[in-house]
């Protein structure tokens, strides 16, 4: 079982009573593209070592479901009628579980997290929201939705380049498209890492 699974398996009774409203009001309320529910949280191991990235609301629901500890808080809380929290910057969970050695699941959160959130043919950084899916080789030729084969995009760029591969529309690839592994999970925690005080005694030592 992966850390980021763990919730579909938790008995909802299992829930302290003090934080079931909180859970629900985190779980069910809509999110803002850029809110600080959505910022990137580092997740530990039991035994402290870094294995995911996952959002905050993420992060709040495993603290509060008794499945993970909060080891670093951000300066963001979240309030509900009775109590309020600390958004965690780093989250460990408090049972070890063997990471497999294999690549994520395709799916669009991660070829975006693959990708950083920066459309790969003209370099911009952008909310997930104003991100699309391109296939490199489009599918009206056959192109498959694989790791080698979906970026990220803009919606700009998605629309200039249309059906056509990218030397028929004058587009540069950023670089070449790889399944995201787990040695390109570490890395992506690493480069956040540098921006992040709180993580990098977990990241770099």
């Amino acid at each position: 079982m992966t850390p980021l699974c763990a919730l579909k398996h938790m008995d909802p009774a299992s829930t302290s009573p003090s934080y079931a409203s909180l859970t629900r009001e985190i779980t069910n309320k809509p999110m803002p593209t850029y809110s600080r529910l959505q910022k990137p949280v580092l997740v530990l191991n039991a035994s402290y070592e870094p294995i995911n990235i996952c959002a905050a609301r993420r992060a709040l629901i495993l603290v509060l479901k008794g499945i993970a500890s909060a080891e670093e808080l951000s300066q963001h809380s979240v309030h509900s009628t009775r109590r309020t929290v600390r958004v965690p910057s780093v989250i460990r969970l408090l049972e070890y579980r063997r990471i497999p050695h294999q690549t994520r699941a395709l799916s669009r959160k991660n070829i975006l997290m693959r990708d950083r959130y920066t459309c790969q043919y003209c370099l911009k950084v952008m909310p997930a929201g104003e991100l699309t899916l391109d296939h490199v080789i489009p599918r009206s030729r056959a192109g498959e939705s694989a790791w080698e084969n979906l970026v990220a995009c803009c919606h700009h760029c998605n629309n200039r380049k249309g059906s056509r591969t990218p030397e028929e529309a004058g587009m540069k690839l950023a670089r070449q498209p790889r399944p995201f592994s787990l040695h390109t999970s570490r890395h992506l925690m690493r480069l956040l890492g540098k921006g992040d005080e709180q993580w990098r005694k977990y990241l770099f030592y």
